[in-house]
């Protein structure tokens, strides 16, 4: 377990090193998509690669997670600041607006968005691995039924 989480709460500065991680991975899961060799190694091999790919999504949706509550925690202190110390009065919608445009918010919304598309591109592969497993379970039906002749 790669334990990404933990390392992000120790120092956000990890944020980087954690999508070049999981940019790897996926590139790593393409492979465990294809269907080659042995139905039956497949089919044999299919749970563990889903179990591990799903958890290192679950482990991205709580880092996207993580980074969420950092994001409202940002915009909650700059809110106050807006309200308290700017030299005249704003409405909420105004203070909200001024909030989008500072440098530290803007920022962690760019992680937040590279870090999503990393969360979608692991969906893809999840999905990926199901229609894999679909296709495996046809070809094994198949060749119960009597027909072995059938191949990829």
């Amino acid at each position: 377990m790669s334990g990404w989480l933990q390392k992000i709460r120790n120092n956000m500065n990890s944020i980087i090193d954690a999508i070049s991680y999981y940019e790897k991975e996926i590139s790593d899961a393409r492979s465990d998509i294809t269907l080659s060799g042995s139905i039956e190694k497949n089919a044999r091999d299919m749970p563990g690669i889903v179990e591990y790919r799903f958890y290192q999504l679950q482990e991205i949706e709580a880092i996207l997670e993580y980074l969420n509550i950092e994001l409202r925690k940002m915009r909650s202190h700059s809110f106050k600041k807006f309200l308290e110390h700017y030299n005249k009065q704003l409405s909420s919608r105004d203070a909200e607006k001024y909030i989008d445009g500072e440098p530290d918010i803007v920022d962690m919304t760019h992680l937040i968005n590279e870090f999503a598309l990393v969360r979608n591109s692991m969906h893809g592969i999840i999905k990926a691995l199901e229609q894999k497993s679909f296709s495996i379970n046809n070809v094994i039906k198949l060749r119960t039924a009597g027909l072995e002749n059938i191949e990829l």
